[in-house]
């Protein structure tokens, strides 16, 4: 983290605009909590990626709080490629500092949002490295869009401690924690409980089993309905905690949000008691 602070800084004088990519499931938790320190006052366009695996209300209320900050927001689906050209306008507009021909963008965000899919998607090549883990853009790089349009990647930013437990857990649930650090049987209750009270449809219509019964129950029927059973005939209840926090990620279970604007405290301080990660 420190590294990349550091390289963060050394070029941001080199920049016009900063986009900072945010997870839209959890724009806040995905939020770096010091960007004011890291960007020296430059243009920041905040950048809510991954749209198509949130809930698009809550997102649409996400980027009216952003912009209600002053931070001009945009929601972006790089599979299905949409809100890029919202993104463009944004750039266009903000103030150029540089004298570069080309208007340059840095980007950062924490591992795991999406930030090399972005850049591939506006570059219109496999330029940067992707894969569904953190840590895997090591190093700066400058890519060139079109001859107005220039993107610095950059490795992503996990800062050592979190202010509020639920962001811990809710990074640790998107992935953009490493794996080997997961508890996954409490995180994959951690996220049960959240879906029974907010969502609890997905996890009926994906797994066949009432969500109002305890996060317990719930991972013992998933292994019964899908056969998950270790030496002896017991339930193998870890392949069934992975089974919902990687179909999750992967957007299987529906468009799901996990904190939206105007939440405080509430079902995540509860659940922040609990042993997760």
């Amino acid at each position: 983290m420190v590294k990349t602070k550091k390289v963060i800084k050394e070029n941001m004088k080199l920049v016009d605009v900063v986009l900072e990519v945010t997870d839209a499931r959890a724009p806040l938790s995905t939020h770096l909590p010091d960007i004011d320190g890291l960007t020296v006052n430059k243009d920041i366009i905040m950048v809510i990626n991954k749209a198509d695996l949130a809930d698009k209300k809550i997102t649409d209320l996400w980027i009216k709080h952003f912009e209600h900050q002053g931070t001009p927001a945009v929601a972006v689906d790089t599979l299905r490629k949409t809100g890029f050209k919202q993104l463009y306008d944004l750039i266009r507009r903000a103030k150029k500092k540089t004298l570069l021909k080309a208007t340059r963008c840095i980007v950062i965000g924490v591992p795991n949002v999406g930030k090399s899919s972005l850049i591939n998607q506006m570059v219109g090549r496999k330029s940067a490295k992707t894969a569904d883990t953190p840590g895997v853009t090591r190093s700066k790089m400058w890519l060139k869009v079109d001859n107005s349009l220039e993107l610095l990647d950059t490795p992503g930013i996990l800062w050592p401690k979190f202010e509020e437990r639920a962001t811990g857990i809710k990074l640790a649930i998107l992935g953009s924690i490493k794996q080997e650090l997961l508890n996954f049987e409490q995180l994959s209750l951690a996220l049960i409980k959240y879906l029974s009270s907010n969502y609890p449809r997905s996890i009926q219509s994906r797994y066949k089993v009432c969500p109002y019964i305890p996060p317990t129950e719930i991972l013992e029927k998933i292994a019964q309905n899908r056969g998950f059973l270790v030496a002896g005939g017991a339930f193998d209840i870890d392949r069934s905690a992975k089974t919902v926090i990687n179909e999750f990620r992967q957007g299987k279970l529906g468009g799901i949000s996990l904190e939206r604007p105007d939440e405080k405290g509430g079902l995540w301080a509860e659940i922040s008691n609990q042993d997760i990660v």
